[in-house]
């Protein structure tokens, strides 16, 4: 059986794609709460802010989409927002209006800045998403869409057993380190500079740090190699 987590204990599910991008981001901003913002922070945020409008529906060729769309999972521990919900209806339930929900496919639609990324922390929000939506309404979807600003385009990404792995390894690692109060140690790469927290998590001391630890362990030995281990 599953672990289930207690509402008390959810944590933000828009933190997984912090922590798939950096462990020490995510600290930073749900451990800590500390928070910047940088262009491309303002930019996602103005793109949000066009779709997540929680009391706004429509129906467009048997579609029904309903944005902002509250949602919550006690097996992941998350809570958080689906910025879309499709509806996919076949024209029975048009005419049932929506009643039967077997003759209704639910579709997830996460709106980004920007273009695909290259690693998968887009991919496991979505896919977090998703999850939430099943065991919210004992439904399965089997993919969804992220689409983005820069391509104006849909990108399918499909929720395979691989990517619902890598969902549950997250989460639970996230609510080990969030339980222990621990932000995890920077650790610098390029992908640093693009990030609106780097003069609160300083990366480049973790990079000297890592220098001076190896240099001082060289001392060490040194001393210890000539050292004749007999008293003065």
């Amino acid at each position: 059986m599953e672990k289930q987590y207690e509402e008390e204990d959810f944590l933000a599910l828009s933190g997984i794609q912090h922590f798939a991008y950096c462990e020490r981001q995510w600290g930073i901003i749900h451990i800590e709460n500390q928070w910047v913002e940088n262009v491309r922070t303002v930019e996602g945020k103005i793109l949000h802010e066009r779709v997540d409008d929680p009391y706004f529906s429509e129906t467009r060729n048997n579609v029904k989409i309903v944005r902002s769309v509250p949602i919550k999972s006690h097996t992941l521990g998350l809570y958080g927002v689906a910025d879309v919900v499709e509806l996919h209806l076949n024209s029975a339930a048009v005419a049932e209006l929506a009643e039967e929900e077997s003759l209704i496919r639910y579709s997830i639609v996460e709106y980004k800045r920007g273009k695909p990324k290259s690693d998968d922390r887009d991919e496991v929000q979505l896919c977090a998403q998703a999850i939430c939506l099943e065991e919210m309404l004992s439904i399965n979807i089997d993919f969804g869409y992220l689409y983005y600003g820069q391509t104006k385009h849909r990108h399918r990404v499909e929720f395979d057993n691989c990517l619902r792995k890598r969902v549950r390894e997250l989460t639970e690692k996230m609510h080990s380190l969030y339980l222990k109060g621990e932000t995890p140690q920077a650790k610098y790469s390029k992908q640093c500079k693009n990030c609106s927290l780097i003069n609160v998590c300083v990366p480049e001391v973790a990079k000297y740090n890592k220098r001076t630890n190896k240099y001082l362990k060289g001392l060490i030995d040194d001393i210890k190699n000539d050292w004749s281990g007999e008293p003065l």
